[in-house]
């Protein structure tokens, strides 16, 4: 799953580059993603990056087994990081 969301992610940010394929431009649009959901993750979770936080998932759930399963339980958990 995790390859495929980092091709899924690659192919956003090669899109987002149209036809100028420089290292610049594949960096900035690489460094301004906002709001891409993944097929891989859970709904509601989303792909942020910025050009001071290169950190691009911040949301999790809990997970726990129940007996045969596991189950999702809570709220999403955020973490934003701080430019202080």
């Amino acid at each position: 799953m995790v390859a495929y969301n980092l091709a899924q992610t690659m192919i956003h940010v090669l899109q987002a580059c149209g036809d100028d394929l420089t290292r610049a431009n594949i960096m900035k649009q690489a460094a301004s993603i906002k709001g891409l959901q993944l097929d891989g993750l859970l709904p509601g979770v989303t792909v942020n990056t910025s050009a001071t936080d290169f950190a691009p998932i911040k949301q999790l759930q809990l997970i726990r087994f129940h007996g045969e399963r596991w189950e999702l339980f809570g709220d999403f958990v955020t973490s934003e990081v701080s430019d202080q």
